[in-house]
């Protein structure tokens, strides 16, 4: 079976800024399908949970208050690559609008609740690796599908 990571809090950890979870009843399909490795890049990177909201202005993460968080994401993303190596990850399935781990929207940087086209801070480097970046029915879509055919 396939070893693939995933975005924590879409397991139902509760890992996110504000002490909640993003959990898909889709992501047991995927479960049956492929070894699943959970990861926070944030979490990781030391932060708390809950903890104040982040945004990436101009490529760097800072909270709401204005502090530079960018060693804490450097920290988690490090770990999340090196797990990537490690087991040689070639999928990743991340949430989306997440200044670590989206895929194809970021918020703005003002902390008014505007989502932009982007990525998040993770998920640049996953990228950079070549690890094919999904959001949850993306993946689905992509490779559930496909399974299920043959």
């Amino acid at each position: 079976m396939e070893t693939i990571i995933v975005s924590a809090c879409l397991l139902g950890d509760k890992t996110r800024y504000d002490g909640k979870t993003n959990y898909d009843p889709l992501i047991e399909k995927v479960k049956e399908n492929y070894n699943i490795v959970p990861i926070c890049p944030e979490v990781m990177g030391g932060m708390s949970i809950p903890r104040e909201p982040t945004e990436l202005i101009n490529g760097f993460p800072y909270l709401k208050s204005g502090k530079d968080v960018s060693s804490n994401f450097n920290k988690g993303t490090k770990q999340v690559v090196n797990i990537v190596k490690y087991l040689k990850v070639k999928k990743a399935i991340l949430v989306d609008r997440s200044p670590s781990c989206g895929i194809h929207k970021i918020h703005n940087g003002y902390f008014n609740g505007v989502v932009i086209n982007g990525q998040g801070f993770t998920t640049q480097r996953l990228r950079e690796l070549g690890v094919e970046c999904f959001t949850l029915n993306e993946f689905c879509e992509k490779y559930l599908n496909e399974n299920e055919e043959k």
